[in-house]
């Protein structure tokens, strides 16, 4: 799943902020204003995060009910909806695909606040709308989605699935918009949800069968045995993968602390709020740099490495507590299906800059 962040040095979402009541939240949300096509003004733009701010809290305030889970197939539909809503956003992306994005986060919203059933037909979360006339991409990894929610572990599967399927539109989007190379990423991301996701399911416990009680008589002299007490049921551990741009997080060429851009430090510090708000335990974070093909390759391995090791650095200074490992790669790896041709050194350059990203695999236990 993706991160959101934001732009113009905006202060991002505390994940220990005191969350209004619910229906309060859901109060404020029928007031939340659109998404604006041209947000150029101060005025536009601190709407705009408003909006996204207070979405982030109708969130929070189910998820804090007890009736429903932000891994449960709803609510991370939800979530993700938000996210990527965000994410574009802070692209700069003005066609319709943000505003309907944040629409489909807010028809799941209300509808469970309502008191609608998670898996009742009419939710919104089971449909997966296409958005801003988003091509429908890889007819195989939707069929493995309606495989998994037949699947004897779909409990442990769902955050994993609904993010999938957001992600496969956002990249139908991408791909309509701008082509194949920009969507190819988020393919990309929703074939390791929907891996991660297949994974989550086949080891996902069975839940424990509950022993009947058979009332009869029983002799003054007999010992009625204790009742037997089924082993607590494991929580899943998952693994998800998030891809940074190296263009967001650095100037060219720049790798130390000092060079962190505000859009990086952003992006970053919703990292840290996702993993405290998102997983119940974080067992093992794994940073990885990557270059594209241009360069040396000992300096592209150099730049890499260091790179991983100030994002650690920077996760460590903002209290992430798990363990941290950061390596770099340089160009040995770059992503699949991204040829360039291009004969000038700027086009070249451009065209390899999905190749220059750090990827973050986090281990951990959702909530």
């Amino acid at each position: 799943m993706k991160l959101t962040h934001m732009n113009h040095n905006t202060s991002t979402v505390s994940p220990r902020m005191a969350l209004r009541p619910l229906v309060l939240a859901l109060g404020l949300l029928a007031m939340v204003p659109q998404v604006h096509a041209d947000a150029a003004t101060d005025g536009a733009l601190a709407a705009d995060h408003r909006g996204y701010q207070l979405q982030q809290d109708a969130i929070q305030a189910l998820n804090d009910t007890g009736r429903h889970r932000l891994a449960s197939y709803p609510l991370a539909k939800a979530q993700c909806w938000l996210d990527v809503s965000f994410h574009e956003y802070t692209r700069n992306d003005r066609s319709a695909f943000p505003q309907g994005a944040l629409d489909a986060s807010r028809a799941i919203t209300g509808f469970l606040a309502r008191g609608g059933a998670p898996g009742a037909a009419d939710n919104p979360a089971q449909q997966t709308p296409l958005v801003n006339d988003a091509l429908k991409l890889r007819d195989d990894l939707w069929a493995q989605a309606a495989a998994l929610k037949a699947h004897t572990g779909w409990r442990c599967a769902e955050k994993l699935v609904a993010c999938g399927e957001v992600e496969l539109v956002h990249a139908g989007n991408e791909h309509r918009q701008q082509g194949w190379r920009h969507a190819k990423p988020y393919v990309q991301i929703a074939e390791d949800l929907f891996h991660d996701a297949r994974l989550a399911a086949e080891a996902c416990p069975a839940l424990p069968v509950p022993v009947p009680v058979v009332a009869s008589a029983v002799p003054a002299a007999t010992t009625v045995p204790a009742p037997v007490v089924p082993p607590a049921v494991p929580a899943p551990v998952v693994r998800e993968r998030v891809v940074l741009s190296a263009s967001v997080l650095f100037a060219f060429d720049r790798r130390t602390l000092a060079d962190l851009l505000p859009e990086g430090r952003g992006q970053l510090d919703q990292l840290v709020a996702r993993l405290d708000r998102v997983y119940a335990r974080v067992d093992r974070l794994e940073l990885v740099g990557h270059t594209d093909r241009l360069g040396r390759e000992d300096y592209n391995a150099r730049l890499s490495a260091d790179r991983a090791e100030t994002i650690r650095a920077y996760l460590q200074q903002q209290g992430v507590k798990a363990e941290i490992v950061a390596s770099g790669r340089g160009a040995t790896e770059p992503l699949p299906n991204l040829v360039c041709t291009q004969r000038t050194p700027a086009a070249l350059a451009q065209c390899l800059q999905p190749h220059r990203r750090v990827e973050i695999s986090i281990t951990g236990v959702p909530r």
